[in-house]
């Protein structure tokens, strides 16, 4: 019976899912996530405990990328399974040890019930604490991407954020965006799908490398 409940897990919600909603106590006070996120594009990620040094350095340049993220109207909120009380006592030493405030609010969550919700407890890793997930949720609150890393090694906080621009890239041009893209970088137009539509592809102004490799600029791309 208890074993059961140790490791109850209501598996990872998918690319396309629906992100889980839930109602937590946070550093900013309780919230509902879905009323919390508005019309914003999400990136919620877990780290495996408060005061321990790899989660420090990664909360720390979430918070020196906080108005990169902003700057592409984009929230960040974090999660562990560990106490209101510790979250913010380990807000204050990160603001003492090193000088930096987080502006963003970490979700309390002891009894690991938005953790469960999520996947973020991956027994034969850790039955104890969550691994270091990172969900990125769209303004309709469909997870377009998710990423996990082992409890052993720290996120690429730049990754994270070229993914977003990615995907919003994608979202209002749909297109594609071909191996290590940047902003400003040449975007991949989707194949075509009949006959005529390779034919309309050959007269546009794209680079083709092939009928269904060809690639194109845009001109309002996010910087």
């Amino acid at each position: 019976m208890s074993s059961k409940k140790k490791n109850k897990n209501h598996g990872i919600p998918r690319i396309g899912d629906k992100a889980p909603d839930f109602t937590a106590i946070t550093t900013d006070g309780e919230i509902t996530f879905s009323d919390w996120q508005g019309d914003s594009w999400v990136v919620l990620f877990s780290h495996p405990a408060d005061f321990t040094p790899v989660c420090t350095t990664e909360l720390c340049e979430f918070a020196k990328k906080s108005d990169e993220f902003a700057k592409r109207n984009t929230k960040l909120i974090g999660l562990s399974i560990d106490s209101i009380h510790s979250h913010l006592a380990w807000r204050e030493n990160i603001k003492e040890k090193l000088g930096i405030e987080l502006p963003y609010p970490l979700i309390a969550d002891l009894d690991t019930r938005v953790a469960q919700k999520y996947g973020m407890i991956h027994p034969n890793e850790s039955s104890t604490v969550t691994v270091r997930a990172v969900f990125l949720i769209d303004p309709s609150r469909t997870i377009q991407a998710l990423i996990y890393y082992p409890l052993s090694n720290g996120r690429n906080i730049d990754e994270v954020l070229r993914l977003v621009d990615s995907l919003q890239t994608s979202a209002a041009h749909g297109v594609a965006t071909p191996v290590n893209w940047c902003p400003g970088e040449s975007v991949v137009v989707p194949p075509p799908k009949t006959t005529e539509a390779v034919k309309e592809r050959a007269g546009k102004d794209y680079k083709h490398v092939d009928f269904y490799l060809a690639f194109k600029e845009l001109e309002d791309q996010a910087t």
